[in-house]
């Protein structure tokens, strides 16, 4: 067990070094450490409890969700009937409820059949749930319900939310801060906490917007100012407002989009060569260039209004078509704005509205003060094992510290490599560690003490202790590891960054208590031949 070859030596140390060093940029000031190159700019980041930042608790607007999900069937019943030349009337919604009614003259038998299509059976983790998306009944006299169940309802509710975080999660990448917590809280709530940032104002600004956008043509045979006063306006139009110069002006717009936000592949924030002012250029994929080539082609002349979240931007005028799939959105903008604007439509559209339910700011003092507190909690805890392993095993507890002191090491490095946040959690899962690395040495050394006092020489003392005492370590850091693994995949928050750690921190114990510190004693054997066990 004491004897090892050449290369494999080498291996542990280069390892041990590697690993070290991914924990030096740690220690440089944010000038230096700015000055890496790209692939040595890895580090520890510090969580909002450390250094501070925003927390904002989110809520999806469910109601919306809701209404979207049969607003979509109703137009979906629509489709259906048409493409089935069935005559219907008094489409309409009601709550989770659409109903149509089947002309006489039509059959309404098989427009039950067409509209069952309609209802499709909901996944479940083993394959089909049971439950069906839409359920159709026949009312008699001709009129067909569909309600939305529940269980749809439910399932589309979590899909929004799930679209929302890697939206958000896009957004605020896009700030440039750095790793931000975006998770879910409940069944229709996110967590979003972003370290560092002490006004929150913009963050909100960017997470508050829909950022639908829709290009529509301006519905010329309305009044926009008679519509804004009687409310009087064309049922396939709606009545909207720009904003100039900090006047809302009414505007009515027809309801259908030419091209929708969903067909942009990029966006980016600009300045007006002519006039100097602030813009943002867009780019369509090959689906939204053709759609609005066609529309600039067949509508010169009309004014086409860029909407955003119910709320025209700016309604130009067409004056040639515009083939290229690009164009420019311009307004009374900001330079701060039409980035923030870029940032919307690169991220893509929420599904649903959300709502600050809560907001906190952390300030940067009581993460300072929970940092000094972290480490003389470290400090006095550390020493006091340190002097109990030196007053109980003399030079072994030499050897054992040295341990100890290079695991801590590589627990950073290895968080570093991972560019992982660390917490307050985290700090305590680093020395809980501590603790259990000097548990493992103590396993050895107290074998070791045992092989002594049975009769063995030093070195087969030593060697027995070793071995023998690898399947006691191996057993007490893998309960250890399923319990911290179970914490790290059903927690959330705190508690996996203190799961992590523990993780990570048993890996090295491991490696550090077994190989590297058998690696240093076998050194100093193969160095002075020990005649006794120096414990």
């Amino acid at each position: 067990m004491l004897y090892f070859s050449r290369w494999k030596a080498a291996s542990i140390v280069l390892l041990t070094v590697f690993i070290c060093l991914c924990a030096v940029p740690n220690f440089f000031p944010e000038s230096v450490f700015q000055k890496l190159p790209a692939w040595a700019q890895r580090h520890v980041v510090l969580g909002l409890d450390l250094q501070g930042g925003s927390h904002i608790l989110l809520e999806v607007d469910s109601g919306a969700v809701r209404r979207e999900k049969v607003d979509n069937l109703r137009d979906d019943v629509r489709r259906v009937l048409r493409d089935a030349r069935i005559g219907y009337t008094g489409l309409s919604a009601r709550g989770d409820t659409v109903e149509v009614r089947i002309r006489e003259g039509s059959d309404p038998q098989e427009a039950l059949t067409k509209l069952r299509t309609l209802s499709q059976p909901l996944g479940g983790i083993l394959g089909s749930s049971g439950n069906r998306s839409v359920d159709v009944s026949n009312a008699g006299d001709g009129l067909i319900r569909l309600t939305v169940t529940e269980a749809a309802m439910a399932e589309r509710i979590r899909q929004s939310v799930d679209q929302s975080i890697q939206i958000i999660e896009r957004r605020v990448n896009e700030l440039g801060t750095v790793e931000p917590s975006i998770q879910r809280q409940g069944a229709d709530r996110i967590l979003v906490q972003v370290p560092g940032l002490q006004d929150p104002s913009r963050l909100k600004a960017l997470l508050g917007k829909t950022a639908k956008l829709s290009f529509r043509l301006v519905d010329m045979t309305t009044n926009a100012q008679e519509a804004a006063q009687t409310g009087l306006v064309p049922p396939d139009s709606e009545l909207l407002f720009e904003t100039e110069r900090g006047q809302r002006v009414p505007m009515v717009v027809e309801k259908r989009a030419m091209v929708s936000g969903e067909d942009l592949v990029d966006a980016q924030p600009g300045f007006d060569q002519r006039t100097g002012e602030p813009i943002v250029s867009f780019r369509f994929n090959t689906s939204g260039a053709r759609k609005f080539a066609n529309t600039t082609q067949e509508n010169v002349g009309r004014p086409f209004a860029i909407v955003l979240d119910n709320e025209v931007i700016s309604a130009p005028v067409i004056r040639e078509p515009i083939l290229g799939g690009s164009g420019q959105i311009s307004g009374s903008f900001t330079v701060e704005s039409a980035n923030d604007l870029a940032i919307l439509l690169r991220a893509g559209a929420l599904p649903a509205p959300l709502t600050i339910v809560e907001e906190r700011t952390v300030g940067a003092g009581l993460g300072q003060d929970s940092i000094e507190k972290g480490k003389i909690a470290a400090y006095v805890g550390s020493g006091l094992v340190i002097a109990y392993i030196l007053v109980t095993y003399g030079l072994m507890g030499v050897f054992a510290n040295v341990a100890v002191a290079i695991n801590v090491f590589m627990i950073f490095g290895v968080l570093s490599l991972l560019n992982a946040t660390l917490t307050l959690p985290g700090i305590a899962g680093i020395v809980l560690t501590v603790g259990m690395a000097v548990d493992a040495n103590v396993l050895i050394y107290e074998r070791i003490r045992e092989e002594a006092h049975a009769g063995r020489s030093a070195i087969n003392a030593i060697d027995a202790g070793f071995k023998h005492a690898l399947a006691t370590i191996l057993d007490a850091n893998i309960t250890t590891l399923i319990a911290a693994a179970v914490l790290f995949f059903l927690g959330s928050g705190p508690v996996r960054g203190f799961a992590l750690t523990l993780m990570i921190g048993l890996f090295t114990t491991v490696f550090t208590a077994f190989t590297l510190s058998r690696l240093i004693v076998a050194m100093w054997v193969r160095a002075t031949r020990p005649a006794a066990v120096p414990i």
